[in-house]
């Protein structure tokens, strides 16, 4: 007997052609697609307006060194979503990347009507430390999620997140990098009132506990772990980081 798409993916196939993907994998594939490169644009443009606040030639080539990529990584997942009928040319002036609420706003996990970037794009950032701050925290997340990204079912985006991998992990080194600078130059107070700010909206980039997404997404090979579980391992990845450059927020 023939086995069902869906049965097949529930154990562990992969597919490789738009073609051949149900519509409802289809419309959850779109959506991560879109959110990782919504989030990918926008961080980089909010990014791109803190180059010329960096201390030294050093920290803003590594600005925006960051920017390029995250912008060559929108690109890889764009490409992508081609094959699905996505205008890639067009999508990266669609949306209005520089946009962001107000500082004190809190939205918790609802994304904004302009795109399908993760919530914690919607917020700016102020001055260096604050950024560096954020790059680090978000830079960890981003490497729990592309842990789970890299081994989707859809194997042309899951290439595209392995070569994508490693150059986010050396965003989040590089921002433990600064941040061990800063530290040494008395930035301490600044760097502590900056997690307080970043450490929770960064967290809720994880999304709901108990999402009732999440089975369906696990059954259709796009999600391997849960928000919950995602969200632990990052914690205790950032508390790593800061305990590394001497910080152990409260």
């Amino acid at each position: 007997m023939d086995m069902s798409i869906e049965d097949y993916l529930a154990q562990g196939g992969v597919l490789s052609n738009p073609t051949n993907v149900p519509p409802r994998y289809r419309a959850e594939l779109l959506k991560l697609m879109t959110s990782f490169v919504d989030s990918e644009l926008a961080g980089a443009a909010g990014f791109a307006d803190i180059i010329n606040e960096g201390p030294g030639i050093k920290e803003r080539i590594a600005a925006a060194r960051i920017v390029l990529e995250k912008t060559d990584h929108a690109g890889k997942v764009l490409r992508v979503m081609e094959g699905f009928g996505v205008d890639s040319e067009r999508y990266a002036n669609h949306h209005p990347w520089t946009v962001r609420l107000d500082r004190d706003a809190d939205i918790g996990t609802t994304r904004g009507d302009h795109d399908m970037r993760l919530a914690v794009f919607n917020y700016p950032l102020r001055g260096w430390t604050d950024a560096v701050v954020m790059n680090l925290l978000m830079g960890c997340a981003v490497g729990v999620q592309l842990a789970d990204y890299t081994s989707v079912s859809y194997q042309p985006l899951a290439e595209a997140f392995r070569e994508i991998a490693p150059v986010e992990a050396r965003h989040a080194d590089l921002a433990e990098e600064g941040l061990q600078r800063l530290m040494g130059e008395g930035e301490g107070e600044a760097i502590v009132a900056s997690i307080g700010y970043w450490f929770p909206r960064v967290a809720a980039s994880f999304g709901q506990a108990n999402s009732p997404r999440y089975e369906m997404q696990k059954q259709m090979g796009l999600r391997q772990r849960s928000n919950d579980e995602m969200r632990a391992e990052w914690e205790a990845k950032a508390l790593a980081a800061l305990d590394r450059v001497g910080i152990q927020p409260g």
